[in-house]
């Protein structure tokens, strides 16, 4: 049987494709088994410096599958979900969700749990918990009300609607938008360009991030200066070969 999540290890990137094209990639237990697996060896694989999570097929996911849910999937124990969503967001490197197509309920949560989310023109995502008399346990109460503002993260659950990637960019739910056509370079470029920075400064921004986020302005200041992490072991490297560089004339 296929792999449910495969990887493809690319130049200084990861990327994580949900790979259940048929099913349009609804989650299941074992998808996310396998997802938990990939993100605990990526956590201490050094050579890999951003990681892109990515659909196959028509779409990034539609989301957790309903099947399952009817049938009383049973995952190892209660949290589980969440806790390798929170893994993968702990990530000492960047992660970037790549959604095209389908984004809805458990796929969106799962998106959230990236640093940030580049859409394709043709993305569209939704919560439907309400539409299911179901409520979050993944993570969406508490990352979409984040990353939208609490009234537009009511507005998108009570209403279990869809929004277009227009629209999520514009709430602030995706970045930024790409013609579907360029999506796959765009991504790649993406990926190098963030693979090319410091490791090092990828991992102690996620760490300052992670420790300031929501409080007060002076303590997060505070914080920056007296838990700073300094420099990283190459720092001397790369700024002489900024500053060694032949000028153009």
């Amino acid at each position: 049987m296929a792999d449910l999540v495969t990887r493809a290890d690319r130049d200084g990137w990861t990327l994580l494709t949900l790979n259940r094209p048929a099913k349009l990639n609804a989650l299941t237990v074992e998808m996310f088994a396998e997802l938990r697996r990939h993100v605990i060896d990526l956590r201490h694989d050094d050579a890999v410096r951003c990681v892109v999570l990515r659909g196959a097929g028509k779409c990034f996911s539609a989301g957790h599958d309903l099947s399952a849910i009817a049938e009383g999937e049973g995952p190892p124990s209660p949290g589980w979900h969440s806790e390798t969503l929170r893994m993968m967001e702990r990530l000492p490197k960047p992660v970037i969700a790549a959604v095209h197509g389908h984004c809805y309920t458990g796929a969106l949560e799962v998106a959230l749990a990236a640093d940030f989310i580049v859409a394709a023109a043709d993305a569209r995502f939704g919560d439907t918990h309400a539409k299911w008399a179901l409520t979050p346990v993944w993570g969406m109460s508490q990352r979409l009300p984040r990353r939208v503002g609490t009234a537009t993260a009511k507005r998108l659950m009570f209403t279990a609607g869809m929004i277009d990637a227009d629209e999520a960019v514009r709430i602030g739910l995706a970045e930024y938008a790409v013609p579907s056509g360029r999506f796959d370079a765009e991504i790649e470029a993406l990926a190098e360009g963030i693979a090319a920075n410091s490791a090092f400064t990828h991992a102690a921004v996620k760490r300052l991030l992670e420790a300031t986020d929501g409080g007060p302005l002076d303590a997060g200041l505070q914080w920056e200066v007296m838990e700073s992490e300094g420099h990283g072991p190459d720092m001397h490297e790369r700024i002489a070969a900024f500053t060694t560089r032949p000028r153009s004339e």
